[in-house]
């Protein structure tokens, strides 16, 4: 305690300097980050998830004048090198008006970063007994003046725990500047640490699940198909994001769930940009929010019409528009997976309200196929019909089984196969195509079989 007590009284020599007057958000900056980190694996991009810290005390680290000197010093413990390696990458303060100038630099700055790495394990392997792999080169944190400190994992509870650790070399940093000089262990042992036969021994034996690294947005995540879609794409390794008009006190398998109406534009650019603060950005977007609107098309009321198109087609654009934006600022592809309908394709009797902009929603996938597959992007639609709960309620079931002239069971069964689909159904649909890395522009029905429905 009284050691505790003279750190806290001694003055702060770790002090940022002047910020620049312009200041880059950290919801633009970390898709770069991302990217750059991420094409650092070779030719197929090898993902990362992102952890966002500022405070205080982390904002007068990263901006301190002589940040290059003791953020470089080393870890506070030697096994930290395990999880954030030896030492940061320092990268300039990003200009907002010069995106393109950030972008050449941080990359140059994460190939230097990524040769020395490279050069400070041939120094110590090859004076050393026995045989390694080198790991990777990518930085763990990444240190930017005016927007703050960066962790990277292999998900977001790795991240997590190197922004954790990070963190934690900043108070002890800063603390030991405060009296004094702070130093780490010599490099060789570090190195020792680092490749420790135990550890090396690790490299290989886990296989990542299939979406492993990729962060995934749900919209319409507290429904029937978004819960499911939420639980398959976290089940297939990815740090989901769930949308929804309300916050999901349930939670489920989300990593993250946001209150958002999809109706509002500004709310739905606040929301990835929350997300890429959080998680650094957004590999797959399932757009699924609708909503369903009955009426004879020849007497509907216009905004009864309007408010669906609001709902089942806007909401679809300002969603992949949003996704659009932050995967072109990683620069490493994308896919986003809409929620049609087989309505769009084989409308029913009284139903116009909801197939009209259901139909132009599929027509929007594979614009979006079309004008940005050249970037990377693909863009895929799942047809499903007659998934119990959510939009179809029993009141719905009931009214869409009188107007086809059924019961209710035999409308739910009225397929080829003669059997309910589900919502679990659609989800594993949509992880498919999320998966099929070389299918965009391409429809899934997912109805046990309704020919009337197949695409031509």
């Amino acid at each position: 305690s009284l050691a505790e007590d003279r750190v806290r009284r001694a003055p702060r020599t770790v002090v940022a300097v002047p910020a620049p007057p312009r200041r880059a958000a950290a919801a633009d900056v970390a898709p770069v980050l991302r990217g750059i980190a991420a094409r650092q694996g070779g030719s197929e991009p090898r993902r990362w998830v992102l952890d966002h810290r500022t405070s205080d005390e982390i904002m007068a680290y990263v901006g301190g004048a002589d940040v290059a000197r003791y953020s470089q010093a080393g870890v506070v413990t030697p096994d930290h090198v395990i999880r954030i390696k030896g030492r940061p990458l320092i990268l300039p303060p990003p200009d907002p008006e010069d995106p393109a100038g950030f972008l050449r630099t941080a990359t140059s700055a994460f190939e230097r970063y990524a040769r020395d790495y490279r050069a400070y394990f041939l120094r110590h392997d090859a004076c050393k007994p026995g045989s390694r792999t080198a790991l990777d080169p990518v930085p763990r944190v990444i240190l930017v003046p005016g927007v703050g400190l960066f962790a990277l994992g292999k998900s977001a509870a790795d991240a997590r725990i190197a922004g954790d650790l990070a963190e934690a070399t900043v108070r002890v940093v800063a603390d030991a500047e405060a009296l004094g000089r702070f130093e780490s262990v010599d490099e060789s042992d570090l190195f020792d640490i680092e490749y420790w036969s135990l550890e090396q021994a690790k490299l290989g034996r886990k296989t990542e699940p299939p979406l492993a690294r990729h962060v995934a947005v749900v919209t319409g995540g507290a429904g029937t198909i978004g819960r499911a879609c939420v639980a398959a794409f976290a089940d297939a390794g990815a740090t989901v994001v769930s949308l929804d008009r309300e916050d999901d006190e349930r939670g489920g398998a989300a990593a993250l769930s946001i209150a958002c109406d999809v109706t509002d534009g500004d709310a739905v650019r606040s929301a990835f940009d929350t997300i890429c603060r959080t998680f650094g950005g957004v590999d797959i977007a399932v757009s699924n929010a609708g909503a369903a609107w009955q009426g004879r098309i020849g007497e509907v009321d216009e905004e009864i019409l309007r408010q669906s198109f609001e709902v089942n087609f806007f909401a679809h654009q300002r969603v992949a528009q949003n996704a659009v934006r932050v995967m072109r600022a990683q620069g490493t592809g994308g896919v986003l997976l809409f929620n049609a309908s087989k309505q769009a394709i084989n409308p029913g009797r009284d139903f116009g309200p909801y197939g009209l902009p259901k139909a132009a929603t599929l027509f929007l996938s594979r614009q979006y196929a079309l004008d940005h597959g050249a970037e990377g992007i693909r863009a895929n639609a799942v047809n499903a019909d007659r998934i119990r709960g959510g939009l179809l309620d029993d009141e719905t079931i009931a009214g869409r089984a009188a107007a086809r002239g059924v019961d209710e069971r035999d409308y739910m069964t009225g397929n080829l196969l003669g059997r309910e689909v589900t919502a679990d159904d659609v989800a594993q649909a949509f992880v498919h195509l999320a998966l099929a890395r070389k299918t965009t522009g391409a429809v899934m029905t997912v109805d046990g079989g309704n020919i009337a429905a197949a695409p031509r």
